[in-house]
């Protein structure tokens, strides 16, 4: 149970930091929006490290939520508004493939520090390492460019034209020509989220963070040593597993880079969803018959690799997409929304799940894969080589 709370409460911060995220970065911009995320994570591995209760490490893991779920809405967002059309799906996923290298190097980290037998004080070392990556994040932070769609709904149209220069548009005048059209002429109303006009993207952005997570990916990851014990692996072969896992992840969100500006975003998916089906089956029925405990490994490692190469470099980059430019901050909230809120439901009841009956969870997350098949082959568009611009005309008509 406590290892559940612990878990969650960082959890229930990306909730609400991907909640208010996307009107904060609409009216304070997406670089001083990043900026104030980047302290966030200094002062949560530095806070965490040094908690001398309970309750003060959940607070500041609930501090550290909201700056993930903030990043999770403003980072895709960003990096979508300056992005050239042909390349924006690889620089989007790279968002992603950030997330992986930082998991790997968890991982590696957390093997090092159980090395160096520091005893009772391991997790403060765990924890408080991270302030190193996260004062880079924020150092960095000063030299990127503003959005040039957010500075066009501000009026400073030179200032986007330099931008678009800046980035390497192939035609800097006629991008921000089309950026000018499509915010001219709306009134107060476009602002506004949830009306008619949008539901076609309300309802990919739901769809896409909801199977996200309900394959179960966040929860294996997180109690991914457990999930290994429980199948005879001690303390320090789960832990070198972990790795293991953790450079299939980014090997596979590499792959899915290379892939995404050319098989497109919807292919990705329907090839992801029939190897998770698949891989999280085989770990169901390990668990179910007690046979083939060795196999685990290689039915965790399909799964990430499937996963990653799919949904793990899809999500931000089609949540980042399908929303035209005034509602885009806030339809990437609502999507994050919807993956972080997910996240923490499946990450708090896994424990007490698997408590009861292990192999079950595994098999909800292999029927909720296989479910996406179908949603992905009959409703999810292509969005891959479309501009922001024309794609806001092609999913309105």
């Amino acid at each position: 149970m406590a290892l559940g709370i612990t878990v969650s409460s960082a959890l229930w911060g990306t909730v609400a930091g991907a909640a208010g995220a996307g009107r904060f970065a609409d009216k304070y911009g997406r670089r001083r929006s990043l900026k104030a995320l980047g302290l966030l994570y200094v002062i949560t591995a530095i806070g965490c490290a040094g908690a001398w209760g309970w309750g003060v490490l959940l607070a500041f893991r609930l501090l550290g939520g909201l700056a993930i779920g903030g990043s999770s809405v403003i980072c895709p967002t960003y990096i979508a508004e300056v992005a050239p059309a042909k390349v924006r799906g690889r620089l989007v996923g790279a968002f992603q493939a950030n997330v992986v290298i930082g998991i790997l190097l968890a991982y590696v980290s957390n093997y090092l520090v159980g090395l160096m037998s520091v005893g009772l004080a391991d997790w403060r070392w765990k924890f408080g390492i991270a302030a190193l990556p996260a004062l880079g994040f924020y150092v960095a932070l000063f030299i990127i460019p503003e959005s040039p769609r957010w500075l066009v709904r501000r009026g400073e149209n030179d200032e986007a034209l330099r931008v678009l220069e800046w980035t390497g548009n192939p035609m800097p005048r006629r991008e921000l020509g089309e950026i000018i059209q499509s915010l001219a002429g709306e009134g107060t109303s476009a602002d506004r989220l949830f009306q008619r006009r949008y539901k076609f993207p309300i309802f990919l952005v739901i769809t896409i963070g909801l199977f996200n997570q309900l394959s179960g990916i966040n929860a294996i990851l997180y109690y991914l040593n457990s999930i290994f014990e429980s199948a005879g692996f001690d303390r320090v072969s789960s832990d070198l597993q972990s790795v293991l896992i953790g450079f299939t992840n980014l090997i596979a969100v590499g792959l899915a880079m290379l892939l995404i500006d050319r098989a497109g975003r919807r292919v990705l998916l329907l090839i992801g969803s029939v190897g998770t089906t698949v891989s999280l089956a085989g770990v169901a029925c390990i668990y179910e018959f007690h046979r083939f405990e060795g196999a685990l490994v290689w039915c965790l490692v399909g799964f990430i690799g499937f996963f990653s190469f799919s949904q793990g470099a899809v999500i931000w980059v089609y949540i980042s997409e399908v929303f035209p430019n005034h509602v885009r901050a806030k339809g990437q909230s609502l999507g994050s929304f919807t993956h972080w809120f997910t996240n923490a439901i499946v990450a708090a009841v896994f424990p007490i799940a698997a408590a009861r009956w292990l192999a079950a969870p595994f098999f909800c997350f292999a029927g909720v894969t296989a479910l996406q098949f179908f949603v992905v082959f009959f409703f999810f568009p292509e969005t891959r080589g479309l501009s922001l611009e024309a794609m806001e005309t092609s999913l309105h008509r």
